[in-house]
């Protein structure tokens, strides 16, 4: 099915996260992680830690999936990639409309690329990581809500024993 492009800024990678890039790593012939760079945000850990903790993270699917960063349109790097899908989650009806938006001005752009929707496996629908920071932050208990490479991180970022 080629190559489907999975962006965001992943600050951190979270388990809801992983399990788009598993299930689109089955459709797809490889998925290009692809964190964005943005200077307007302020992000906990830098694009290279992000795509640090998403390579640990994602080991297990080989060359199916690859880890990237980019600036700009995200179509500009679609098309560079000769990728024809952007892969997009939506947990709840409120992401809808906010990816709808989205996809309607990519196809705008590029009637050629297409946006693929995976609907969020309902036992991580709740979780992102704005919510993973802040419960890290007071030491919460976040190890069922990342990846154990962001658990390290995490630990480290806050220097706090998180429970």
């Amino acid at each position: 099915m080629g190559i489907a492009v999975y962006p965001g800024s992943f600050d951190p990678i979270t388990l809801g996260h992983l399990d788009l890039i598993e299930r689109g790593a089955k459709v797809f012939d490889q998925v290009i992680v692809a964190v964005l760079v943005n200077a307007h945000k302020k992000p906990l850990f830098s694009v290279e830690q992000r795509k640090m903790m998403i390579e640990e993270a994602t080991m297990h699917l080989g060359d199916r999936v690859r880890v990237d960063s980019f600036h700009g349109l995200l179509i500009d790097y679609v098309k560079e990639q000769d990728a024809k899908v952007v892969l997009r989650g939506l947990r709840a009806i409120s992401d809808f409309e906010y990816e709808l938006q989205i996809a309607s001005v990519n196809r705008k752009l590029s009637e050629e690329i297409e946006t693929f929707f995976l609907m969020s496996n309902t036992e991580h629908s709740f979780i992102s990581s704005r919510m993973v920071k802040e419960l890290a932050s007071y030491g919460a208990d976040v190890k069922d809500l990342v990846p154990s490479p962001v658990l390290k991180e995490l630990k480290q970022k806050f220097s706090t024993e998180i429970r």
